[in-house]
Parts: structure tokens; sequence; C-alpha cells
């Protein structure tokens, strides 16, 4: 699908959630049972502030200490998902808030409950997700008797757990409905604030029942991170002294039109990280490529041949994913770097000159346009550089070749329908990113930060029932052996897609072993049929052994409205574009293997 580039006016709307009253909560009494009036709980207090917070999906896994939260949360206005495992609930709840920009919730039981969502949420914060995640915990009077999966000091960490730091953005114990004011204005004030915001709420099972009278009203206030002057004047004063590139990262994904019009006054040439795929049209004749894992050639031939002054960068972090801290990415004059974290700027090129802007980059962009001198140089480049699109090698056996898989996924589910593409870690990422393109935002997404194996097999469960369509993952067969939620699809009849590039391999580990030239390790499995699992959950499922039969099948599955399996056995000696991430383990003192072969990808230079 082309699109036109003439820049949108149309004002887009920078609520990072929806359902929140701006001024305050409404007094909410206690609910009724057959219209008998019932006296309110700390449980039921906390599920209507949820609503008021804009949550509509709770994703998680109950138990018996859970059980008060569990039954308000399912009387309540929240649509409760019961899955199979905490992580896959804590993967689906992250990918249902960017697939609505609503934020959602997790609920898990206490002990393991709380253990085995941590990923999830790990991965959630590293995301920029938000999520709130509910759990049981052992009540006062019990701690320390070993009680039934006891959750307290004496048998978990209380630091980074129960308490804010680099897992959660805010987490507290609730003792008392008394705190339920001050911990929900937190909530609202975290939940209104850009960038991601995963909170703790810990309710011990006795507490959950304890009574309130009512939920007394709360004032809430909507913070803005908008740009001061002096950083617009600076940002223009830089921008204005040569050629300059925009790396479009992740967080800048609200800021679509203003970035293509910002790029096309400008004629600035535009790359992105992996997770900013689509941000800026790849078919774009400004756009030259994406930058590290997966990444193209041609970024790196454009830095080298029409080497920019500076770098505007954009809701990115420029970590290993997205960099490998190529020294060749950092142009002569630095870069102006804009994020809402403060942090953020300078950490990966921590030597290099940078401009820090501290703001949200849509009131960032906004006010750049709005201060954009008439004469202000634009780039006069011609003939940038464009994604490469490599000769796809003649088949050596039966087997599907994943590069011709991309072709028939780029055909029928990228340029054919409006689903959600979702790539798991490993070769599944790489394959995607490189091969794929995107004309369209918030319609690829991978995780960069944690990379965690069932992220994408789970959270595509979660995207596709937030946005109520479908929603597809490309996953490999140990990611799918490892955590899948196809039962709780078929629970709920949402119509997620599952693309298995099964080759009985950890692939990636398999074919970065050979690359790095070591020997021994063992990164096969044994051959699964992903169809009978997927039958015999209530699924449908197709194998695919012969390429002619991919685009056939693809559209049946898009066509369908129950959740659907497509298990292609893909060739597994196919080089996957993977070449970056090797030399960065090299770089990191890994022993490389020199005499590899030549791989495609981002290279680190």
């Amino acid at each position: 699908m082309t699109k036109n580039y003439s820049a949108s006016t149309t004002p887009i709307t920078t609520e990072p959630y929806r359902g929140l009253k701006k001024d305050s909560f409404i007094e909410h009494k206690a609910p009724k049972i057959n219209n008998i009036p019932r006296s309110l709980t700390v449980a039921d207090a906390i599920a209507q502030m949820l609503e008021m917070l804009g949550i509509r999906n709770a994703f998680g896994v109950a138990g018996g200490a859970m059980a008060s939260v569990w039954g308000a949360l399912s009387n309540s206005e929240i649509q409760v998902l019961n899955f199979r495992h905490e992580s896959g609930a804590a993967f689906a709840a992250a990918e249902a808030y960017f697939a609505s920009n609503n934020p959602t919730v997790v609920f898990t039981t206490a002990g393991p409950g709380i253990t085995n969502a941590l990923t999830g949420l790990f991965a959630a914060r590293g995301e920029g997700a938000k999520v709130i995640f509910l759990s049981a915990c052992t009540s006062a009077a019990q701690r320390g008797k070993w009680a039934i999966q006891e959750t307290s000091t004496n048998t978990l960490p209380s630091d980074g757990i129960f308490t804010s730091g680099t897992l959660f953005n805010y987490a507290i114990t609730v003792e008392s409905g008394a705190q339920l004011p001050q911990i929900f204005r937190k909530l609202a004030l975290g939940l209104s604030q850009p960038g991601g915001f995963v909170a703790h709420l810990s309710v011990p099972t006795a507490i959950q029942t304890s009574l309130m009278d009512s939920i007394p009203q709360l004032g809430v206030a909507y913070p803005t991170l908008a740009p001061c002057e002096q950083a617009i004047a600076k940002s223009i004063e830089l921008l204005s002294e040569g050629p300059f590139a925009i790396w479009v990262g992740f967080g800048a994904r609200n800021a679509a039109n203003e970035i293509l019009e910002f790029a096309e006054k400008t004629g600035a040439a535009v790359m992105c990280s992996p997770r900013g795929k689509g941000i800026f049209p790849e078919n774009h004749p400004q756009f030259v490529g994406v930058t590290g894992l997966g990444g193209h050639g041609s970024v790196m031939t454009y830095m080298q041949e029409q080497t920019p002054l500076r770098t505007l960068v954009l809701g990115t972090r420029l970590g290993e994913p997205t960099s490998f801290w190529s020294p060749a990415m950092v142009p002569s004059g630095g870069f102006v770097h804009v994020d809402c974290d403060p942090e953020v700027p300078g950490v990966a090129y921590p030597s290099s000159e940078t401009y820090p802007v501290q703001s949200d980059i849509k009131a960032y962009l906004q006010a750049l346009l709005k201060h954009l001198p008439q004469d202000f140089p634009a780039s006069t480049a011609l003939n940038l550089p464009r994604p490469e699109r490599e000769a796809v090698q003649p088949a050596v056996n039966s087997l599907v070749r994943p590069e011709i898989l991309m072709e028939a996924i780029q055909k029928v589910i990228v340029e054919g329908s409006d689903a959600v593409v979702m790539a798991e870690c490993g070769n599944s990422f790489t394959w995607s990113t490189h091969l794929l393109s995107f004309a369209d935002t918030n319609r690829y997404r991978v995780s960069t930060g944690v990379g965690a194996m069932g992220h994408a097999v789970t959270g595509v469960v979660g995207a596709a029932h937030a946005r109520n369509g479908k929603a597809v993952a490309i996953v490999g067969d140990g990611a799918m052996l490892m955590n899948n939620e196809i039962s709780t699809a078929v629970k709920y009849q949402i119509p997620a897609v599952w693309i298995v590039l099964n080759d009985s391999r950890y692939n990636m580990c398999h074919q970065g072993m050979k690359m790095l030239g070591m020997t021994g390790a063992d990164a096969t499995m044994p051959e699964t049929d992903f169809v009978m699992i997927a039958s015999a959950m209530g699924a449908t499922g197709i194998r695919v052994e012969r390429e002619s039969d991919l685009e056939a099948v693809l559209s049946k599955a898009i066509a369908s409205d129950i959740p659907f399996v497509i298990d292609v056995m893909i060739d597994p000696d196919r080089p996957a574009p993977s070449k970056g991430r090797n030399q960065g383990l090299a770089a990191q003192g890994v022993k490389q293997n020199l005499s590899e072969v030549k791989h495609i990808s981002f290279p680190l230079v």
C-alpha cells in the first residue's frame, strides 16, 4: 500500500490513555447484588478506581490468596482474561497497551504468581508500556509462619519488587483502605505522564475484604512536558549549521505526522530503530533504512558517503540493538537528542557531543515546526541510499526459504490487511526487521530491551484482543514451545495468528555459534508438529512445506475469525541477517571466526 506524503494537519491526541476524568474522581458507592447494596470492600474500591483510570482489560492467573480482588475485577466493567501462565499474561498486557493506548492490568496470586510475572513486567517497563500489576501477599498476622505460598520479607526480597525502583516506577503494599486515595493519585499522575509507567500494588489477603464507606473524591492534574523556548531556538541553530539526519525511535510513535512534515520541509534523511519501523514510511524516498539488529547496510552507506553534520535523535535510547554503539553512527557535530527521560540523551555515546532536550516528542516537533524560519536551509541531497533488497539465493532443498516466507507475509499481511505484526526475538526478529517494510505507524512490534522468548507468542493475544482485530506473531519453534497462549485465544475467540518458523533449532544460537567459530554446543530440538498442538487446543492449524502454498495459507489465516497457527517448515541453513549482532558480541570479547560467510544486515564498523 502506498502513501500520500503530504503532511497531515489533522491533530493526533497526545493523551497517553483514555477514560480518566480530568478534574476529579467521581465518588463511587458500594456495589449492589440483585439491587441490594452491600458493603464496599478494598477489593471493590480497587476495581472501581481502576475503571476510572481507564483500565478496560485485565490479564492474569488467579489463586486463593487473590480471590477477593479477582472476584471484584470479574464483577466490574473491566474485562478479565484468565491466562495459562503469568508471564504470558504480562506480555499480553503490555502489547494490549500498545495496541489500544489504554493502560492495562496484570493480576496474580501470591508467591510464584508474582515471580512468574516478573519477566513480562520487566519487558513492559523496558518497552515503555503502562501496566498496573495487582498481586496478593500474605496477611500480616500470618507472615513468618510458613503460610501457603507465603509472600513476605521471609520469602522474597522487598527491594525492587514491593518498592519503587528499577523494576517498578511505583510499588506499594496496601495495608489499609485509607491508603487508596494517595495510591491512586500516584497512579493517575504516573499514567498521565509521557513514556511508560509500570506499578505494583500488592494487597494482603485479609485487607482485600476489609470494608470502606466509599471512594473519596480525588483531584487529578495533567502534567505536560513541553520544550522551553531556549531549547527550540538552540535546536534550530544547531540543525541549520549543516545537513542533518533524523533518527526515529519507538518513543516518537505519537509524532508520525510531525516527523513526516519536518523531514519533508528540511529534506533530512531519515533512519529508524527496529522498534521504530513504520513511524516514518519505509517507502518514502528520504528513508535510508533501519539501524541495528536486522537493519540495513544502506544506513552505513549514507553515513559514509553523505555524512550529516548532526543527527536529530527522537525517542530512542540508542542502545545496542539500535546502534551497536558503532562510532560510524556519530556525526562530527554530534547529536540533538530529544527524549522525555532526562537520563537518556548521551548515555549510549557518552564521549560524543550531545545537546539534550527533555520533552514529549510531539510537543517538541510542533514547536520546532512553528518556529522554523522561512529561510531554514533545506538539504539538497539527491539519490539517498535505499534499504537494500538482496537477490534471494536459489533453493538447495525442498524446504521453505525464510526470504520467500517474508515476501509472502509482506504481500498478504502487511500490504493486504491492517493486522499488527509482531516478531519474536531470535532469527524471527532479524528476518522480519530486515525484509518487511511498513508504511504505517503502530503496525510492527518487536522487543529490543529485554528480548524475552515468549513475548510475541503470548503478546499477540493481548494485541489482537485490545484492537478487536487481527494480530500476527512471527515466531520460532523454540519460543512457541516455551510459552504460548493458544488455549487462551481459543477460550475468548481472539483472532490471533502464529506463523512458526519451524527448523528444530534455537537457530539464532545455532547459527551464531557457528559464525563465532564455537563448536560442541547443542541448540537442536526434536521436530514438533504445531498443527497437532493447535488442533488439540481448539485452534486451526496448517503446515506449509512448499513455497507455492504460502500465500493461500496466509490468506486463510487472515480471513479466519478464530485462532490460527501456520507451521512453516523452513530451511534451517539459510543465514539470517544477524551480522551486526555477532560482530557486537565479538566487540565485547566473544571470539569470532573471521572466515565466516558473508552475512547481510546492519554492520558494526
